[in-house]
């Protein structure tokens, strides 16, 4: 028998890589088309921010719903439905007239993208060894980075040769070939894939039939801590993602290009540090065998770093140093994605969608508030680096709340048994 040229398993995890770059292009082309449709439709920065964050009122929502949706019927039907929603949503907000359809759009690019990154943990916890765990999230967020980097660019290229809107029918599209191409090459059960080898299989996690209840109130008690330490890195993504490429063009007076240029500097030194950050988290967890050591005091160290890193751009008013703090800043703050999305794999691998969805509400909920106060500080005092300065106060909180989410301390939960249900269990 011929051996496929590619594992099954790096298929899975190439396509889950591809589905992050292409939510994070649909999701942040917004803060380039801002230019465009916010000089249109005659936006301030408040409402500008407004649009920023109704993509993240049904994302909130729908991230524990979304995570035990992928726990209960599988990552790829889960994925298949909510790709087609955000694809939509992405070509409609091309069809906006205003601000309130501007908004409406956004909304249903939320609820599209609410349940994905659940849904992905949902199916690495089946599709990726236990000490791969950290790179597995590392890369696939990288290229989420990528999607911020690319992004700037691309848009100001599509907007200047054929509009704002057209760059938003491009996005779409690309996001709608994603949706076909994962509901022909993706199983749910590994050994279900005609590619997976005998090899592959053997390092996977086992399958067994069962059905999860899940325990709601003890698992989001568990979680509690994971999600206040996401949401104070939360605060700093969005505020990056939103503002960052309107900081150079307006706070130094930048043509569009330039800005989009710097923008994507920023964040291309995001990729690097999701990348690093999964697999020096895995390989202390290898040398180590300390799950402590490897996520949570890791996540502290990095984002004191980050913390350190962004204090430059409220001493000095220089675009070189605005640059290099900026880009260093989200360096280290992306190097906490690894770990922190291998914790709740960790904490609870049976409930892994539920328990990610869980985490990721707290960026969901700084994702409505930190594009919305800064538009609004911007507003008022017409300081752009303020809102950086709040960053910095949550990325301290969450140092010293990393130490509470012990994901070296599994959370254990009755199980209830039914034939007709599949789900992961994990060592």
């Amino acid at each position: 028998m011929k051996r496929p040229a590619f594992r099954a398993t790096s298929v899975v995890l190439l396509m889950l890589c591809l589905m992050y770059l292409l939510t994070y292009l649909d999701r942040v082309n917004v803060s380039t088309a801002a230019a465009g449709f916010g000089k249109e439709f005659n936006l301030n920065k408040t409402q500008i921010g407004l649009v920023f964050s109704a993509f993240a009122y049904p994302y909130l929502v729908f991230q524990i719903i979304g995570g035990w949706v992928s726990d209960r019927f599988g990552a790829k039907r889960t994925l298949i439905v909510c790709g087609g929603m955000w694809a939509v949503a992405t070509i409609l907000t091309g069809f906006a007239y205003g601000l309130i359809s501007m908004l409406l759009a956004r909304l249903l690019l939320g609820l599209g993208e609410g349940a994905t990154f659940p849904a992905a943990t949902s199916a690495m916890s089946r599709w990726v060894k236990k000490e791969n765990r950290g790179f597995a999230q590392g890369i696939t967020h990288a290229f989420s980075r990528i999607g911020n980097a690319v992004a700037p660019a691309a848009i100001v290229f599509v907007m200047a040769a054929y509009g704002w809107r057209t760059s938003f029918y491009f996005s779409g599209v690309l996001s709608l070939l994603w949706v076909i191409v994962w509901a022909v090459t993706f199983t749910e059960d590994p050994a279900d894939h005609p590619g997976v080898s005998k090899e592959e299989l053997a390092g996977l996690p086992a399958l067994r039939k069962k059905n999860v209840l899940v325990p709601w109130g003890p698992l989001a008690k568990r979680m509690l801590p994971v999600t206040i330490v996401y949401f104070c890195y939360g605060w700093t993504l969005w505020l990056f993602l939103s503002w960052v490429p309107q900081y150079f063009l307006h706070s130094y007076n930048l043509d569009l290009k330039q800005s989009a240029l710097f923008a994507s500097s920023v964040f291309f030194a995001g990729v690097v540090g999701d990348t690093l950050g999964g697999i020096v988290s895995d390989k202390i967890l290898r040398r180590t065998g300390n799950l402590k050591r490897a996520r949570s005091q890791m996540v502290a160290i990095c984002m004191f770093l980050s913390l350190l890193s962004l204090l430059p751009i409220l001493l000095n008013h220089d675009l070189l140093i605005s640059i290099l703090s900026l880009s260093a800043g989200f360096f280290f703050a992306e190097m906490t994605i690894g770990p922190m999305w291998a914790i709740p794999m960790d904490i609870a691998p049976e409930f892994s969608g539920t328990a990610s969805g869980m985490m990721n509400t707290g960026s969901a909920l700084a994702a409505i508030i930190s594009p919305v106060l800064s538009g609004y500080l911007i507003d008022r005092l017409g300081n752009w680096e303020l809102p950086f300065f709040g960053s910095m106060l949550l990325m301290g909180v969450g140092v010293v709340l990393a130490s509470r989410m012990q994901p070296d301390h599994k959370f254990e939960a009755p199980v209830h048994r039914s034939p007709h249900n599949i789900y992961p269990v994990n060592p």
